[in-house]
């Protein structure tokens, strides 16, 4: 743990209010002050919760009832500005709707402690005035333990807002190597911040995702994974394996996956439509594989993948998904890429894979990630911004 900067961080703000209590013993007053720190940080964490759920229902989703009166209220010119730059709801209009909840929360529980919570640490101090100093220091430790263990799930929570916003490479790098900022976020941040996508994929690890570039004139074969090489493909000295096949490997497809492909779009007639309908038979009915994730995890990369493997077994990870899609949208003349890039999975950044595909009548490709359909609508969505990034197109079809 000591070689991991994010979990020695996460340490000292725990074991800091506690040394500071053990220092200072137990009393009324101090107790007093620490539970209006354990206030704010509960406050705050309960408005986290409603913040985020209210933000998004309204902002985000706004599909049904007073969301989408409250959506439809709002000036269409602050919505466009919103709907352009979906960032702003994260970084601006959610911090302001938490703020505002975390003050009158904190002021109620103040509040209702002055009469009920208060008087009763008057009384304990008045039972340990009997007591040795070491009790009361030993006291006054036990007592700071709500307060430390709340400065590390705020703590963690700032963490994982930062690495959204994409602070530095080397950032994401250190949370990832933190098994304590792992668990936390996990258990508890995840949780907290209602991420349905990273409840539903929870081990979309990093470097599930693999590219291998062999070079013929190299005995050596270069492993690397695909967020430290942009443009790969285009920068190649040899032929790009990606999971252990090459890419023509991983759309190629069948009479099977064609014919069921072709039938599930008959009776429309939009490219948008028939991509939409694809995207979501392959969102639904290709189950995420966590066994096959840790394999490519752990360098594995000797089990199937792409389109007719996923079809097969019904699972795979983003790179399976995002080939089946490709096969599927190739059997109805349906222009189409595969992306290679970054994916938020509620912790940090990830390895994924995704797909574009071009709109005829709107003369423009789309962005769609089938792997991450379960978290949420990500046909052509705004929130791609999001949580997609460093982009770029493996292969075009």
């Amino acid at each position: 743990m000591f070689k991991q900067p994010v979990s020695i961080i996460l340490l000292l703000f725990f074991i800091y209010p506690i040394i500071k209590g053990f220092i200072f013993k137990f009393s009324s007053q101090h107790l007093k002050g620490a539970m209006g720190g354990v206030f704010q940080s509960i406050s705050f964490l309960i408005s986290l919760c409603l913040g985020i759920y209210y933000t998004k229902k309204i902002f985000i989703e706004h599909n049904t009832g007073m969301y989408a009166t409250i959506y439809k209220s709002i000036p269409l010119n602050i919505l466009d500005f919103i709907n352009s730059k979906p960032l702003v709801i994260y970084i601006l209009i959610m911090p302001l709707v938490i703020l505002i909840l975390c003050s009158v929360i904190n002021f109620v529980a103040n509040f209702i402690s002055r009469f009920t919570l208060y008087p009763l640490f008057d009384g304990v101090e008045n039972l340990l005035k009997q007591k040795s100093v070491f009790f009361k220091r030993i006291a006054g430790a036990i007592f700071q333990v709500p307060r430390a263990i709340c400065y590390v799930i705020v703590i963690t929570f700032i963490l994982n807002f930062l690495s959204l916003l994409n602070v530095t490479d080397t950032y994401n790098k250190y949370l990832e190597e933190s098994q304590a900022y792992s668990y936390i976020s996990k258990e508890v941040v995840i949780p907290l911040t209602n991420s349905k996508l990273a409840k539903n994929l929870p081990n979309v690890v990093n470097n599930s995702f693999k590219i291998v570039v062999k070079d013929p004139s190299n005995s050596d074969t270069n492993k690397t994974n695909v967020q430290n090489v942009p443009n790969v493909q285009n920068n190649q000295k040899g032929t790009i394996y990606y999971n252990g096949i090459t890419l023509e490997q991983g759309v190629k497809s069948n009479d099977e996956i064609n014919k069921l492909a072709v039938n599930l779009v008959q009776g429309e007639n939009e490219t948008r439509d028939k991509a939409k309908t694809l995207y979501k038979w392959v969102g639904t009915k290709i189950a995420y594989s966590d066994e096959k994730a840790n394999k490519v995890l752990n360098n594995d990369t000797q089990m199937t993948s792409g389109a007719i493997p996923t079809f097969n077994s019904r699972s795979g990870i983003c790179f399976d998904y995002a080939c089946l899609y490709v096969a599927m949208c190739r059997a109805n003349n349906i222009k189409v890429r595969i992306i290679t890039g970054q994916g938020f999975n509620g912790s940090n950044w990830v390895s994924h894979a995704w797909n574009q595909v071009y709109i005829k009548g709107e003369n423009k490709w789309i962005n769609v990630d089938p792997t991450f359909l379960v978290g949420g609508d990500y046909f052509d969505s705004a929130r791609f911004t999001i949580d997609h990034k460093a982009e770029s197109i493996a292969g075009e079809w």
